[in-house]
């Protein structure tokens, strides 16, 4: 792996904004329901009266551009769905998707930089929603390299998309596939629904085994990948981590995944191979 961890040129995909369906009471009452959330539990939460969100469910009542706002934070929507309710109840938009290379995301490419910089010898790298690799280390390049994902960006759903390239490249596939799934399954959710997402975790799930935990298993504390990566086998693990406090559209999604190694000999062999 190069001895260089310098993350590159990153780049964040655009983000399309979604059609108003069929008006904000209709979304909102769509949003609110795949979130499991009661009226009366909303309206608790973002401190409202129960029958104004009725009201504005029903049609009843015309949102502010504020409540719009208020009441998809505490749904927890997607920023882009958000513009679409606000253009629903005839307001601009309010969230922007802004390329990684803008001005104003300065702050956020200095961010990125040092925690993949600082994170070698370790693999690390940053995705976008569509599981994209738009900015990685230098051990993290030589691992997809290694593992033959190249292109700008790494598609890694297109990798999901051939479960026996996935076999040949990670030694536990199967229980590392099932991981996968319910992330991609998990991910989906939050975005109230992803077609892309859905059919990769859909491609993996029809050539998995049924999933079996036998009476009496326990668990072990984390998923390792057993990567098989020139005549070696690499063990592992990872932590995800976001923008916690992101409002660009594009920002939000992007996840960093900072992997470690899970045995002594993949962390001598990592050491190692960053000279």
């Amino acid at each position: 792996m190069s001895r260089n961890a310098s993350p590159g040129r990153c780049r964040l995909e655009t983000i399309t904004p979604v059609a108003a369906e069929t008006g904000f009471g209709p979304m909102l009452r769509s949003w609110r329901q795949r979130r499991r959330v009661s009226q009366l539990d909303l309206a608790l939460m973002a401190n409202v009266s129960a029958r104004h969100i009725s009201f504005l469910e029903t049609g009843r009542a015309r949102p502010s551009r504020t409540m719009v706002v208020h009441l998809s934070e505490f749904l927890g929507v997607p920023h882009a769905a958000r513009n679409t309710l606000l253009n629903a109840a005839g307001f601009a938009s309010a969230y922007a998707a802004r390329p990684l290379d803008d001005a104003e995301m300065g702050p956020v490419r200095a961010a990125i930089a040092w925690m993949l910089e600082r994170h070698a010898p370790y693999p690390g790298l940053a995705l976008d929603r569509r599981w994209q690799v738009v900015c990685a280390n230098g051990p993290a390049r030589a691992m997809l390299a290694g593992a033959g994902i190249d292109g700008t960006p790494a598609d890694l759903l297109g990798l999901f998309s051939d479960p026996a390239r996935l076999e040949t490249l990670i030694e536990n596939w199967r229980e590392v596939a099932w991981h996968i799934v319910l992330r991609l399954r998990t991910e989906a959710l939050h975005l109230g629904g992803d077609a892309d997402l859905d059919a990769a975790a859909a491609r993996l799930e029809a050539v998995l085994p049924k999933r079996d935990v036998p009476a009496g298993a326990t668990m072990p504390p984390f998923i390792a990948m057993r990567l098989r990566l020139g005549g070696r086998v690499l063990s592992l693990f990872s932590t995800i981590s976001h923008f916690g406090s992101a409002e660009d559209m594009a920002l939000a999604d992007v996840k960093l995944e900072l992997f470690f190694p899970a045995d002594d000999q993949t962390a001598a062999f990592l050491a190692g191979a960053a000279g």
